[in-house]
């Protein structure tokens, strides 16, 4: 279940990271509610899925789901560019939290 818990606080991230770069610099109220509704979504599940999994992978994961969906919200969403060094980068990235996930134990 904390992995569960843990994925949908990497989602929650990817909310609050798409609608803090909507939010203009805060000057927006609506997207800037939506930013602090889902950070505190964000890291009170992360907070939880804590309780059971280790301090490392959690913040590894969560930051890696958050990483990886602001780049492709920001490609998919906002036109950012999608050049091979940038795909490769995420690709690695996944890569790694593929590693973190099978070397924890929980």
């Amino acid at each position: 279940m904390a992995w569960v818990v843990l994925f949908l606080a990497g989602l929650f991230e990817i909310v609050w990271a798409t609608a803090m770069k909507q939010s203009d610099g805060f000057t927006k109220l609506g997207p800037s509610i939506v930013t602090i509704a889902a950070m505190l979504a964000s890291f009170g599940l992360l907070a939880w899925s804590m309780k059971v999994l280790p301090l490392g992978t959690a913040y590894t994961i969560w930051t890696g789901i958050g990483a990886v969906g602001a780049f492709i919200v920001g490609v998919a969403w906002f036109g950012e560019p999608l050049g091979a060094m940038r795909v490769t980068a995420a690709v690695m990235i996944v890569g790694g939290l593929v590693l973190m996930k099978l070397a924890t134990p929980a």
